[in-house]
């Protein structure tokens, strides 16, 4: 975590505010979980209808999370975190940001999620590993 001198120091060095978000977006705060799935949306020049079908939610629920009106599970927060391509310590931050727990890579399921972030996999690939390993799959 950065110094708040050390963020204005940044915001004072960048010529745009977008060059300052791409350098610190790890330090932002947002104010709800919305907030950062439609940052990092829009942060991969993604829509959030290709988001959704990536991510392997329904359409009407996945835009009810991605306009604040529903709380989506740790499942579903995962999945999305798929279908915008988030690398493990973006989706940890969502997972901490949303109230739950980080993936952990003792836990054997979460393991397998995490391999899959690693190796760039999408929610079918996860959910083909999960299978095979007798686990709950992602829903």
């Amino acid at each position: 975590m950065k110094k708040t001198d050390d963020l204005y120091k940044s915001l004072g060095e960048k010529r745009s505010i977008d060059e300052y978000f791409a350098e610190n977006s790890d330090e932002m705060l947002f104010e709800s979980v919305a907030d950062l799935l439609n940052y990092k949306i829009a942060a991969e020049k993604m829509s959030k209808i290709d988001v959704i079908n990536r991510s392997g939610i329904e359409k009407h629920y996945g835009y009810q999370i991605l306009n604040g009106t529903k709380n989506p599970s740790r499942d579903k927060l995962i999945m999305l975190g798929f279908g915008i391509g988030l690398a493990i310590n973006e989706m940890n931050r969502l997972l901490r940001k949303s109230g739950y727990g980080e993936l952990y890579p003792r836990d054997a399921r979460d393991s397998v999620i995490a391999f899959a972030l690693i190796h760039h996999m999408n929610v079918i690939s996860v959910n083909e590993l999960l299978y095979e390993k007798h686990l709950k799959l992602l829903e």
